[in-house]
């Protein structure tokens, strides 16, 4: 369904393409406006303390319009080095401050960021090209982890532990690792560093963010709102440093023996790259890699629920999360009528600018991206797949302009998980579909695959719950049930395992990654004895 707000809403980009010197439409400009983002000139990409970069032009590109946002002046190499030190120095400044201490600015933060939270949401709409109730969404998990973390500045607990010797005591204590390198990718522009900024900076490190070349504009009107909360307290600037860039700077960063720990969002095929050169070096990673999600539904779901889940987790974000559903497998019993109802869900949805209200599918974020998505189509009808409905582009009146494309529901000839179209995840609204008959069937082809980050399971039953969540069941960091694959909560830890990764961030233990731990045994006795009753006496 195609509102005629949308075409008109797009239109206007193009029309309005003369609003500025630099042909910035008047939708877009707007948004910049009021996030203190330069329209009519070069902006400074790189934060240590001070706005600068004289390192290659990094082009923000709006995926609904195809209109140049902005032209980002990103980090040179000079510039990397010089941040990387003004950091280290910020953090020996912030870990005097007491947790607590640490904590009220975040409450700080947090209240300047929900006071742009619409402001921001817009641009990530505008910028990465999710819909507006999810860009908006995104800016609220910022706040939310800095709701969380300013508790947990009270409760980055040690352990007392029992000594064996009379008149010992052992602690264990962390303490702040330094500086942490965040690199990030373009379907999270804002929250993906929220989670780790927040949780870092109540443990006392400092920050240098490396954002999506993509999205560089989010980061920067981020890293202005965290920035003014730490001038008006008269902290360093370098406690959050900005390196927008390339290929190259990623690297810097990764390779930096500064940096104790990297925690890298991305490919999984990058992902293996950042992980073997952070351990050559002994420092410590928090990856989250690819997803390849599956639903399974079992007869006695309840469908009234288990459908538009299903259809919120593949097509939301036009299918571009971590936590996607990209497998969907169902009961032989309930298959026929499940896929008639999700079709009927995947005709009705309202394709346009992401910016207006009630769109539900936005663009794909690059025109990459589209080629990702065509092929994969490819290879599907190739290899003798059924679709369903989708296959296509988009391509009537100002959608052209976009990176629009149709979601998809697939059935391949093979249900058999070793076979590509499975274990290969697809940044894209692709849902393939397979039957089973019993769920350790189901439950063997979820796990199947390389990835590991979310699942879900729908039905009534107590023993499948059981199942499901136990030693048997799903292999997946997220393991959920009656509960969608995508949309998770900033409480629990978040991330998965295997080539996901292994790592987590948000809630839960996450905050103990951003930390190094100390076995501290005391003697407060008049004695010396050793452990293990070794007599080493002459």
């Amino acid at each position: 369904m195609l509102p005629r707000n949308a075409f008109a809403s797009i239109r206007g980009a193009r029309a309005g393409a003369s609003a500025s010197a630099r042909s910035l439409s008047t939708r877009a400009s707007s948004i910049l406006n009021a996030l203190d983002i330069p329209t009519t000139s070069e902006v400074p990409g790189m934060y240590d303390g001070q706005w600068r970069g004289s390192g290659d032009i990094l082009e923000s590109v709006c995926p609904t319009t195809g209109e140049v946002l902005a032209r980002v002046q990103s980090a040179s190499p000079r510039e990397l080095h010089e941040a990387l030190e003004k950091s280290s120095e910020a953090h020996l400044v912030l870990r005097k401050l007491p947790a607590p201490k640490r904590g009220e600015l975040l409450r700080q933060i947090r209240e300047a960021l929900a006071v742009k939270r619409d402001a921001l949401g817009a641009l990530v709409s505008l910028e990465m090209g999710k819909i507006k109730t999810e860009g908006i969404g995104e800016v609220q998990e910022f706040v939310d982890i800095c709701d969380y973390a300013v508790g947990l500045s009270r409760m980055m607990n040690g352990r007392v532990v029992a000594s064996e010797r009379p008149g010992h005591t052992i602690l264990e204590v962390p303490n702040p690792l330094g500086v942490v390198g965040v690199l990030t990718a373009f379907n999270f522009p804002v929250a993906v560093y929220g989670w780790n900024f927040s949780l870092s900076f109540a443990a006392g490190n400092a920050n240098v963010w490396k954002p999506s070349p993509s999205t560089p504009l989010c980061a920067i009107a981020v890293t202005k709102i965290i920035a003014d909360v730490l001038e008006r307290n008269g902290l360093p600037g370098a406690i959050s440093s900005l390196v927008t860039g390339g290929k190259d700077v990623g690297e810097a960063v990764v390779n930096s023996a500064d940096v104790p720990l990297v925690s890298f969002t991305g490919s999984e095929a990058v992902g293996r790259v950042v992980g073997k050169a952070v351990q050559s070096r002994f420092g410590k990673t928090i990856l989250e890699l690819g997803g390849n999600n599956a639903s399974i539904i079992m007869p006695d779901a309840d469908l009234s629920m288990a459908v538009p889940a299903v259809f919120f987790g593949a097509v939301g974000t036009a299918g571009q999360r971590c936590t996607s559903t990209r497998r969907l497998y169902l009961h032989r019993d309930i298959a026929p009528h499940f896929l008639d109802a999700l079709q009927k869900l995947y005709a009705s949805v309202r394709v346009g600018d992401p910016l207006v209200t009630g769109t539900l599918l936005g663009p794909l974020h690059t025109r990459a991206a589209v080629g990702i998505y065509s092929n994969a189509v490819q290879r599907l009808r190739e290899n003798g797949a059924q679709i369903l409905t989708g296959g296509q582009r988009y391509d009537e009146g100002g959608l052209r302009q976009g990176n629009f494309v149709q979601p998809t529901i697939a059935i391949p000839n093979s249900a058999e998980p070793t076979d590509a179209i499975w274990g290969t995840e697809t940044f894209a609204p692709i849902l393939n579909v397979g039957i089973f008959d019993e769920l350790e069937q189901a439950i063997a082809w979820n796990n199947a695959v390389p990835q590991g980050l979310s699942s879900s399971l729908w039905t009534r039953d107590i023993r499948h719950l059981g199942k499901w969540i136990g030693p048997e069941g799903s292999d997946t960091g997220i393991v959920n049930v009656n509960v969608g694959t995508s949309g998770a909560e900033i409480g629990a830890a978040f991330g998965g395992n295997k080539s996901t990764g292994w790592g987590r961030e948000s809630g839960g233990d996450a905050w103990k990654q951003y930390v190094r731990w100390s076995a501290c045994t005391i003697n407060f006795s008049d004695a010396a004895p050793l452990a293990q009753g070794v007599d080493f006496s002459t």
